[in-house]
């Protein structure tokens, strides 16, 4: 997704004054976990895009050994695990990450799921995908502007289905969602006490209006809520470390606090540099610690 402007999301927290370079922070036994790379094969006859895809790639542009790639680049990042996102243009088809986890030792990957939402078959297809993969630990919800395929609400029945059974089965509950999805989320959230829920990406500040953000943050209220430090670049272009959003970053992360904020997304560095003033063991529980404990990853 290309980077937009960030006028409405530093309209809402305001200007501050930009951090300086990062220092990396260390913590004794603290593995740095990253979830957010998608895996893509440029091998289309083993692993074709689903028909019903929301999108579809140039596959030429891939490797037909994305693990292997990955893992180079977690290498030369400093990542020492990684949770695998399973991609739209895969649907409900998880062969290609599966795959990727048959051949990887369990304690270095572990991936999510993706089913649509309207598919009366998919809570059971869930399971059955749980039941053959146990290192599937969470399911992938969507719904933002100009992304509404998915699902009409999240209090539709057949939402609430595949949420009951992903909470059935210890999921964590991932969130694509833009700020307008925000209420929604919030009811759905409290209706299954104690589901553990991951919103991506800062929740897609871009897609939404300054209002619609306040329910974000509101969001942080909820103890079983984490917000994902990631996608960045959808909003800046000032690469590595993205300090022009710090501004916006700051209090996002002081909404949430240290133990419910996960870094995932470029390099780990960016936890240093948007979590300035804060302990080197709380910098290290967003790069790493918080998803440790929240996927019970010995």
């Amino acid at each position: 997704m290309p980077a937009t402007s960030r006028r409405d999301c530093l309209a809402l927290m305001g200007a501050a004054a930009l951090a300086g370079s990062a220092v990396p922070a260390q913590a004794a036994d603290t593995p740095v976990i990253e979830w957010n790379v998608h895996m893509f094969s440029s091998n289309t006859a083993k692993f074709p895009f689903h028909p019903k895809a929301a999108y579809k790639p140039d596959a030429t542009k891939f490797s037909a050994d994305p693990i292997a790639v990955y893992q180079a680049q977690m290498k030369q990042a400093g990542v020492d695990r990684g949770v695998l996102v399973q991609p739209e243009p895969y649907g409900d088809d998880h062969s290609l990450v599966l795959d990727c986890l048959r051949r990887t030792p369990g304690d270095k990957f572990k991936a999510t799921s993706l089913f649509y939402p309207k598919n009366p078959e998919s809570p059971k297809k869930l399971a059955a995908l749980v039941k053959a993969q146990p290192r599937i630990v969470s399911t992938r919800f969507h719904a933002h502007r100009g992304k509404e395929m998915y699902l009409d609400s999240f209090a539709a029945d057949y939402v609430r289905a595949l949420w009951r059974r992903a909470v059935e089965l210890g999921l964590v509950i991932e969130l694509h969602i833009g700020p307008n999805y925000a209420l929604q989320a919030a009811a759905a959230i409290r209706a299954f006490p104690g589901c553990k829920v991951l919103i991506d990406h800062m929740c897609e500040p871009k897609l939404g209006n300054p209002v619609e953000f306040g329910n974000v943050l509101e969001l942080a209220k909820l103890p079983n809520v984490y917000m994902k430090l990631s996608g960045l670049d959808y909003i800046a272009t000032d690469a590595p470390h993205f300090a022009s959003v710090m501004p916006f970053t700051s209090r996002l992360i002081k909404e949430y606090g240290p133990d419910r904020v996960v870094w995932s997304g470029g390099t780990p560095k960016i936890a240093d540099a948007h979590m300035k003033g804060y302990s080197a063991a709380d910098i290290a529980k967003v790069k790493g610690g918080n998803l440790q404990r929240l996927l019970n990853w010995a």
